[in-house]
């Protein structure tokens, strides 16, 4: 059985925060959780609340009663690309150059080991 949490619209580009995915793909949750709150990025704080809410949605499921904490792992996790902002920063010579702020859409799949 697996579960998973969206986060949307994050105002961080997807490749900021697929490296910081790159630590905790295919870890156990509990060890994930220790890694995210020791890791002072703004990409972990995203990824930390987005687990959490995928544990919660296992727990709160219908077979919650079968499942343990301790035998949940992170099966997928990847952040897409999302809506960029459009921003002009002026330059020389009356000329404007375009500056473009991207945001993700996160995805956390948490499972038990074994299935």
């Amino acid at each position: 059985m697996e579960k998973l949490a969206r986060a949307r619209h994050l105002r961080q580009s997807p490749r900021k925060i697929n490296r910081m995915l790159e630590l905790v793909r295919g870890k156990d949750v509990n060890q994930a959780l220790n890694i995210l709150h020791f890791t002072p990025t703004k990409a972990s704080g995203f990824i930390e609340k987005t687990l959490r809410s995928a544990i919660a949605n296992m727990m709160n499921s219908d077979e919650a009663k079968e499942v343990d904490v301790d035998n949940l792992y992170i099966k997928r996790a990847f952040a897409d690309g999302g809506p960029s902002f459009k921003r002009w920063r002026p330059r020389a010579m009356g000329r404007a150059t375009r500056i473009i702020k991207r945001t993700s859409h996160l995805t956390v799949v948490v499972a038990e080991k074994g299935s």
